[in-house]
């Protein structure tokens, strides 16, 4: 009975992962950074958008050819230093338009003061709003186009900023996370269960590890001490709960559990 709870755990798990797929954290620019997370149980979608915390920032995102972005009719979320709005581009030089209902729903701001600094902003919104002004989300789409904005003074408005605060990361790909590969002994975690301070080792260096809830919100990335990149201690930085560590390195992209309690 033992083997039969241990194999069907296995394949559930297989089964969640493969119904979410995510960007990966991307690096727009040296402080804006972005991560789409789709989600084909709950239909919907998560973005972490970490921009400077002094200034506004955005994003236009969907499927366009402009590379410069700021086409008219194109979806736009962004952040006016209080709070994230929904907005459609009218071209280049205009004013974005504010949608008559904000369809995302910030879950977390998180300020890394002192400013200047990042500021972490995660949403989500349904995958298919249901509004005309709103790019509608398709878990089968493999990649998107994703264009970001910044201004660099605080006179600056939205449609006004110069070509070094802006640019474009067309075709950006989705990876799907149920393409992660499972090895019992490529990866340790302990101990586990845990009191919040754990170890993860790995045969070969670790490059990066990211920390997801069970909902599939990405809430850390820890990157390991070069001079022991195959150890890394993590302390007291998890609250009571339950969490997926999807660890990186060379040939190596591998899921872990790990419980805080």
């Amino acid at each position: 009975m033992r083997k039969f709870l241990l194999c069907t755990t296995l394949l559930l798990g297989v089964f969640v992962f493969g119904q979410q797929k995510s960007t990966g954290i991307v690096n727009l620019t040296t402080n804006v950074r972005a991560n789409f997370l789709l989600d084909n149980v709950t239909q919907t979608v998560t973005l972490t958008l970490i921009g400077p915390n002094d200034r506004w920032f955005g994003l236009q995102f969907g499927s366009f050819t402009n590379v410069e972005g700021m086409l008219a009719g194109q979806d736009l979320i962004w952040w006016n230093n209080v709070t994230v709005i929904d907005s459609r581009f009218n071209g280049e030089g205009f004013s974005p338009t504010t949608d008559g209902i904000n369809n995302w729903t910030l879950v977390s701001n998180t300020n890394n003061t002192p400013s200047p600094g990042l500021r972490t902003l995660i949403c989500t919104r349904p995958l298919t709003s249901g509004d005309a002004n709103d790019f509608q989300f398709n878990f089968n789409d493999t990649s998107i186009d994703i264009a970001w904005a910044r201004c660099n003074s605080a006179s600056y408005t939205l449609n006004n900023h110069g070509g070094a605060n802006r640019g474009y990361a067309v075709d950006t790909p989705f990876t799907n996370l149920g393409t992660a590969v499972f090895e019992q002994d490529e990866v340790q975690v302990y101990p586990n269960p845990s009191h919040g301070n754990f170890q993860i080792s790995a045969k070969q260096p670790i490059q990066k590890i990211v920390v997801y809830s069970l909902t599939g919100k990405q809430l850390q990335e820890i990157t390991p001490n070069a001079e022991n990149p195959n150890q890394v201690q993590v302390s007291n930085e998890l609250a009571k709960g339950v969490y997926l560590l999807n660890i990186f390195g060379e040939g190596l992209n591998t899921w872990k559990k790990v419980i805080v309690e």
